[in-house]
């Protein structure tokens, strides 16, 4: 159970996507929820996890069954990159049946520009520890994007009300927090001994 929670804990807090990887930072700097529209926000981190579950599974699928057997490891991109753009308009029509009450209209373009998704196929692969662990890898870095997109939020909604110098405010201030944010998730380095 341990082997399945520690890469859970280690995607979502420790080699977070967005902050350790600079995976799915596009759609963080992009992505400019009002301050009332707080459903925009969770409905965008559940597509990105609900995405990066769904091509987790068929990338390692199509991985370990078409690509290994055929000795083609290093197509991979090549196969995961159409994998993931071509399941950002069915992962968004199921989640919008099943979640009505989520505005996940207008989210492809944030879908389809997140490196993170890819990266995390990508990353899989190399990795290939089994699918177990790829799904607890996907989930965690689903649940980590999710937790980062908030507290960028959250940050963003404090800085507007602030008195910033001129040529801080923007995207200056916005990179600054993002760096903060992620020197903060460096103390989730002391949950692990080595």
């Amino acid at each position: 159970m341990i082997d399945l929670v520690a890469p859970l804990v280690s995607a979502a807090l420790l080699n977070n996507f967005v902050l350790h990887w600079a995976l799915g930072v596009d759609p963080l700097l992009q992505a400019r929820p009002t301050s009332g529209d707080r459903l925009a926000l969770h409905a965008l981190g559940i597509a990105t996890s609900a995405l990066m579950l769904v091509a987790t599974l068929i990338s390692h699928t199509l991985y370990h069954y078409v690509l290994v057997p055929q000795g083609l490891e290093a197509l991979k991109l090549f196969v995961f990159l159409p994998t993931s753009v071509l399941l950002v308009g069915p992962v968004l029509s199921v989640l919008a049946r099943g979640l009505p009450r989520l505005p996940f209209a207008g989210l492809a373009p944030l879908l389809l520009g997140n490196a993170g998704i890819l990266g995390l196929t990508l990353l899989n692969a190399a990795d290939d520890k089994g699918l177990a662990r790829a799904v607890a890898t996907s989930l965690g870095a689903g649940l980590g994007f999710w937790l980062v997109l908030s507290l960028f939020s959250d940050l963003r909604q404090r800085t507007l009300h602030e008195d910033i110098p001129l040529p801080f405010r923007g995207l200056p201030i916005d990179l600054i927090g993002a760096g903060l944010i992620g020197l903060a998730f460096l103390g989730f380095t002391a949950l692990v001994k080595p």
